[in-house]
């Protein structure tokens, strides 16, 4: 999932054209066709060039160059030298010097033509893509300039006549993707996420269903102060649901991505609710390629200002209610632990666990009316809670694990304790206890 390209075939392509257009300007150059009284050349200089040109060993054709070098610093033939540096160099596995000569072309200016600095440019993005992270930072300034630079010798280079202007445009997708990539890369490097957001969508512009791209720039506006988040789980969801992944690229993003959305609201969530937000959040990046204004989520620091003045009495009216503030009441309250909840006995399964079916009441009136549960109650670890009767009032600390929202609203609740006072000590008559206002949660179980 770091995005780096393969050389092998692309670099193959750039430099082909270089050595194509070197040639080509080499023998018009020797046949008259090049303009000899602004750049003039010697028999001699130019005989020991094509020597050094048709060397098939890269390191004896460096070493050549550089003799040919020390001796013409000046020579109009550098035009085709510094390119077949570039291309032994990158022979020889050394990006240091693909960059340097690459540079060095270049800087020829109107010398060099558009598809030789199209090739050289193309070169040097990919030795830069290869370089460790300091050096990519080191000289991130200098590979902007040349993507960009690359970008506009693109756009130049004339299509050759033997292609339609369909085919042209498609062998100049990948090398705009490529000079783009780098402009991304160089901007990470140099902490201009701005920069790195604007490169990364020019790629999704033209491939919208790239996987690496959509993750590196989820990656980004995780990097940014403060992070946007809702821009980054939007662009790893796209990830995952690109028509490219494999199986197990899209599991390990999808993981990476849950990981995420748990720690943004605080890590104190039901998995169920996590796992709830992150399938929605993947069917919808599958409809549109940017995120809607209206995607959102919940904070930490939203949940926790819900969960600050709660009681299990403020999570029934509010579940109850329904709509958005149900939602955000339920993503505060699955998973906590609520303490001396009260309740009516309905019906009482013994078991391991056992479970209590009991009606929330909250006043005497509520207690006499109550005849059908709305929460079931797991008790775990409690053996004597099975002596509770039916229409017995208890007061019992559980974990809130889940609901059915209306109409057939109801609380599930789990690793459940009855108050040890509303446990009769033996059967008899259900004793009836006086009702308590609910207490706020104690926290997470």
């Amino acid at each position: 999932m770091n995005g780096t390209w393969k050389r092998v075939g692309m670099l193959g392509v750039a430099l082909g054209l270089i050595l194509g257009n070197s040639s080509s300007l080499r023998a018009q150059a020797a046949a008259g066709g090049q303009d000899s009284t602004k750049q003039p050349y010697t028999l001699v200089e130019y005989n020991q060039e094509q020597a050094c040109a048709a060397e098939k060993v890269p390191a004896t054709q460096v070493k050549c160059f550089d003799d040919f070098v020390a001796k013409y610093p000046n020579s109009a033939l550098l035009v085709y030298v510094f390119p077949l540096y570039v291309n032994a160099y990158n022979q020889l596995k050394n990006p240091d010097k693909v960059i340097e000569y690459a540079d060095k072309t270049v800087a020829l200016g109107d010398k060099v033509d558009a598809g030789t600095r199209y090739g050289v440019l193309y070169a040097r993005a990919l030795a830069y893509a290869t370089l460790k992270p300091d050096a990519q930072a080191a000289g991130g300034a200098k590979a902007r300039e040349a993507c960009t630079a690359g970008l506009k010798a693109l756009d130049e280079v004339k299509k050759p006549d033997n292609l339609t202007d369909d085919d042209f445009k498609k062998q100049k997708l990948q090398p705009t993707i490529l000079f783009h990539f780098t402009c991304a890369t160089a901007a990470m490097a140099a902490k201009d996420y701005p920069g790195a957001v604007e490169s990364y969508k020019a790629i999704l512009a033209l491939n919208p269903d790239d996987l690496s791209t959509n993750y590196n720039l989820g990656k980004v506006y995780m990097a940014m102060t403060p992070p946007q988040w809702m821009d980054a789980f939007w662009y790893f969801a796209r990830a995952v649901t690109s028509k490219g992944a494999t199986q197990a690229q899209s599991n390990q993003v999808k993981k990476y991505l849950r990981s995420q959305i748990a720690n943004y609201q605080g890590g104190n969530v039901c998995d169920s609710l996590t796992d709830g937000e992150l399938n929605e959040l993947l069917q919808l990046a599958t409809s549109s390629a940017d995120r809607p204004s209206s995607y959102s989520l919940p904070s930490a620091t939203d949940i926790s200002a819900i969960q600050k003045d709660m009681t299990i009495a403020s999570v029934f009216t509010d579940l109850k209610a329904g709509g958005d503030k149900s939602k955000l009441t339920w993503l505060a309250a699955c998973g906590l632990e609520f303490p001396e909840v009260p309740g009516k006995v309905i019906e009482v399964t013994p078991g391991d666990p056992i479970v209590l079916k009991i009606a929330f009441v909250t006043s005497d009136a509520e207690f006499e009316a109550a005849k059908n549960p709305n929460m079931d109650v797991k008790v775990v670890g409690q053996p004597e809670a099975s002596r509770v009767e039916k229409d017995s009032a208890v007061h019992f600390t559980g974990t809130l694990v889940a609901y059915d929202p209306d109409p057939a609203f109801f609380l599930h609740w789990d690793k459940a304790k009855v108050k040890a006072e509303d446990i009769p000590k033996e059967k008899g008559a259900p004793k009836k206890p006086p009702v308590r206002r609910p207490r706020k949660p104690s926290g997470r179980s």
